[in-house]
C-alpha cells in the first residue's frame, strides 16, 4: 500500500435482495488510523455495508479495495488473512467453549503447523507456537480487563461480557482493520464508557483502524474521526462529526422532516 492510498476504498457499491435496494452506489475512503463511524437511521444500510467489506455480501456491482487490493469475490476467511476482522450485531460466540478457547478460534489463521505435524507435538514446534499464541490470548485477556472469567463457559455470562468477549476474538486476529457493528447495544452506561475506552486504546495504542456502527450519538460524536451517514442504502453526508450533525439532510433522515420528494420515494431497504 503507497503512502498516499486509503488503507479502504469503497467504490460505488450497489447492493440489493430481489426488488429490495439495501445499498445504492455508495463510496467513501478510510484512512490508516482513522475511527469512522456509520450511523444512520434503521434500515439504512448500515450493517448490510459491513457485510460487503467482510466477505458475508457480495455486491451486485462495485470495487471495494483493501490496502490497494481488489477484495470482491475473496472470501471472509481470505479477508481476514488480510488483515479484516468484526463483531457481530448479534453475538456470534461458540456458548459451549470457554472464553479462552473462544478468543484462540481467532488466532486460528496465524497458525502454521496443520494436521501432518500436529500430532508431532513435541518436535514439530507445535507447542511453541501455542504457547506464544496462548501469549497473545492473554495480552488480550488483559487489555479487556476479562481475566477473571478466562475459564468460564462463554455461554453463561451476561451481555455485556459477551460483547466484550466477541471482541477480544476479533482482536486475536490482530486486525488492521476492524468492524464493529454495534458494540455498544443493549449495554448500561458503564459498560458503554468501558467499551468506549477499549476502542479508543485499540484505534492509539494498538494501531487498529476502525469502522464502527453505533447507534449512541454521544458516543460517536466523542470519538469518530469522521461520520458516514446512510439513508435508505444512499450516502448522504460524510464529514466531520460536528459538519454531520449540522447537516439538513442527516435531520431530515433521522427526524423525519422536510424531506424532498426524491427521499420520499426511495424504495424501502434492509439493515
Amino acid at each position: 500500500m503507497s503512502d498516499n492510498q486509503p488503507l479502504l476504498k469503497v467504490d460505488n457499491i450497489f447492493l440489493s435482495f430481489g426488488g429490495v435496494h439495501a445499498l445504492r452506489e455508495v463510496s467513501f475512503e478510510v484512512e490508516s488510523g482513522e475511527v469512522f463511524s456509520i450511523i444512520g437511521p434503521n434500515g439504512a444500510g448500515k450493517t448490510s455495508m459491513l457485510n460487503c467489506i467482510s466477505g458475508r455480501y457480495q455486491p451486485n456491482r462495485g470495487q471495494i479495495a483493501f490496502k490497494g487490493q481488489n477484495v470482491i469475490g475473496l472470501k471472509p476467511n481470505d479477508r481476514c488473512t488480510l488483515g479484516i476482522g468484526r463483531t457481530f450485531q448479534n453475538l456470534a460466540l461458540f456458548n459451549h467453549m470457554t472464553v479462552l478457547d473462544n478468543i484462540m478460534v481467532g488466532r486460528h489463521h496465524l497458525l502454521k503447523n496443520n494436521f501432518l505435524t500436529g500430532p508431532l507435538y513435541w518436535f514439530s514446534g507445535a507447542r511453541n507456537e501455542e504457547l506464544k499464541h496462548r501469549r497473545e490470548v492473554e495480552d488480550i485477556i488483559d487489555f479487556l480487563e476479562i481475566a477473571h472469567i478466562r475459564k468460564e463457559v462463554a455461554g453463561t455470562l451476561s451481555y455485556g461480557l459477551r460483547k466484550r468477549v466477541e471482541l477480544a476474538r476479533a482482536v486475536a486476529l490482530r486486525p488492521d482493520l476492524i468492524l464493529l457493528d454495534e458494540p455498544m447495544a443493549g449495554m448500561n452506561l458503564e459498560e458503554k464508557e468501558d467499551m468506549a475506552r477499549y476502542v479508543i486504546d485499540l484505534n492509539e495504542e494498538w494501531g487498529m483502524t476502525v469502522i464502527m456502527i453505533e447507534h449512541d450519538m454521544g458516543v460517536v460524536m466523542d470519538i469518530s474521526h469522521r461520520v458516514m451517514v446512510l439513508d435508505f442504502g444512499k450516502e448522504i453526508c460524510t464529514g466531520l462529526p460536528d459538519e454531520v450533525m449540522d447537516n439538513e439532510q442527516v435531520k431530515s433522515a433521522y427526524l423525519g422532516v422536510g424531506l424532498d420528494d426524491e427521499t420520499q420515494e426511495k424504495p424501502g431497504e434492509v439493515a
